[in-house]
């Protein structure tokens, strides 16, 4: 199989892919074509059909896998797919998990590092309701390391959350060795649980998308909710405990533009914000330079997240 990430400008390609999504659109003239969003493990690719019922052209849908064979081309410095021929695969054509992008980290290996750290937790409510989730829940456990931690931006990929949330406890374990001020049990428990609320706000692969509670609720609040739920559950769990886990989940942005509900109170939440925010940026700045050659030390061009214009570090003159 070629790969999304190892294809060239002026290659003719037939190869199978996801179509991650399938649009209908107009040539400025009027002629209609379709717009596709192709997937693998290793990335996307923009193709169009440019002539869509012609010979050649089967029919299929967004979330198909498609053989394809064309042109890759080049557009506004992108490359593109110039579809000549494509139809319908059927079950056994391909393994699915070469189209899924997937964490370059040893998933298992992840979860038993979390796991760890939740044992470290002394406060024996905070550990109770830890374990609930990540230790006695096997359908939860199941779903938190396939589940990404966004549709795009960062950390978009099958066990993307599961990375995403060990990076930010660990941060944040660190910040409580650095900072005495901060309560470990209680930072180290907000990070794991900051967003677990994204295994509902997000629909699972290969669709990866918002779903209706997602986009009317978000991960923030669902994340709350998942956590109260849970606690009533348990038998004299301290209200103070609970309010304070739920702030830090509720103000884990830092911001109110960020979409937090509430801006940090409390000093965990202050150092959960960064620790998640340092997380987020990183990923983005890693998955930008993954698709640029180490010697590339030109700019990338302005990154919304990042609200810069960014390049490699190492130009000695």
């Amino acid at each position: 199989m070629k790969y999304i990430e190892s294809l060239r400008e002026g290659e003719r390609i037939n190869e199978i892919y996801l179509c991650k999504v399938k649009q209908s659109a107009l040539t400025k003239a009027g002629k209609p074509y379709d717009n596709l969003i192709l997937q693998d493990k290793t990335g996307t690719l923009d193709a169009k059909i440019w002539e869509p019922g012609s010979v050649g052209i089967d029919e299929f849908d967004s979330l198909d896998y498609i053989a394809v064979m064309g042109d890759i081309t080049s557009f506004q410095g992108n490359l593109q797919l110039n579809v000549k021929r494509v139809r319908k695969v059927q079950e056994g054509e391909y393994d699915p998990k070469d189209y899924l992008p997937v964490s370059k980290k040893d998933i298992d290996g992840m979860y038993t590092e979390l796991l760890g750290l939740i044992a470290s937790v002394k406060h024996p409510y905070l550990r109770k309701l830890l374990e609930s989730f990540f230790v006695e829940d096997k359908d939860f456990e199941k779903r938190f390391k396939f589940h990404s931690a966004a549709k795009s931006v960062h950390h978009g990929f099958v066990g993307g959350l599961l990375e995403h949330t060990l990076s930010v406890t660990k941060n944040c374990d660190y910040f409580a060795a650095t900072y005495p001020i901060l309560n470990r049990d209680l930072i180290v428990s907000a990070a794991i649980f900051h967003d677990i609320g994204k295994l509902e706000e997000l629909s699972t692969f290969p669709e990866n998308d918002y779903t209706d509670e997602g986009q009317l609720l978000g991960h923030i609040m669902i994340g709350a909710e998942m956590v109260g739920e849970r606690i009533r559950t348990i038998p004299g769990f301290p209200k103070g405990t609970a309010n304070e886990l739920k702030h830090c989940i509720l103000a884990h942005h830092g911001e109110l533009e960020y979409g937090s509900p509430k801006k940090p109170a409390l000093a965990e939440a202050l150092a959960l914000s960064f620790a998640d925010n340092i997380d987020a940026k990183m990923e983005t700045i890693r998955e930008i330079f993954a698709s640029v050659p180490e010697n590339n030390l030109e700019w990338q061009g302005y990154n919304r997240l990042l609200e810069s214009n960014i390049r490699r570090s190492g130009r000695e003159s």
